[in-house]
């Protein structure tokens, strides 16, 4: 005998199955295009992160691991794979490119990864203690591009600290 419409269970099912399809909807009209003015991608990440979270509880809720039974990342995002260094605390700024393309990191890697892009930009997370971005922009400031690179002879402005490229332009 097949389940009718009325049962609650699958009530409930297809209102969550249609809140899925809605929230997807808004995601792609919102997110949809990336060269839109004011596109965000840790909100686009987080709206489609959230749409994955409810198909999948709906469709195979076996399938939805629970906050407990995710590991716990080992580094953030904005940590380059080739950086052997760790975090020092929670992820709590946003770094992005000159083409809005970015990740979420702790302040150690947030400023590395900044330091390496060529018109980057920091904002912090909005549960960020404050001042965590303007650390991150002066800790930039001192660091030179890609900083785990040890065997690179370091001649040119583009291997320098802006902080000492500052300094040539100033001795000059």
């Amino acid at each position: 005998m097949k389940p009718c419409a009325s049962t609650p269970a699958l009530a409930a099912q297809t209102s969550e199955l249609a809140t899925a399809v809605r929230v997807a909807r808004t995601l792609l009209a919102d997110y949809g295009d990336s060269s839109a003015a004011g596109f965000s991608y840790p909100e686009a990440y987080g709206a489609l992160r959230e749409t994955l979270r409810i198909l999948l509880r709906v469709l195979d809720p076996e399938a939805v691991p629970s906050a407990a039974d995710v590991p716990a990342a080992p580094r953030c995002p904005a940590a380059h794979p080739e950086d052997p260094t760790d975090c020092n605390g929670p992820v709590v700024v946003t770094v992005l490119d000159r083409h809005n393309g970015g990740a979420n990191g702790c302040e150690h890697h947030g400023a590395r990864l900044l330091a390496s892009l060529d018109g980057g930009r920091v904002y912090g997370l909005p549960d960020a203690p404050a001042g965590a971005a303007i650390r991150v922009f002066k800790a930039a400031d001192g660091i030179r591009p890609f900083p785990w690179l040890t065997d690179v002879p370091r001649t040119r402005p583009d291997q320098l600290s802006r902080a000492e490229n500052r300094a040539r332009s100033e001795g000059q």
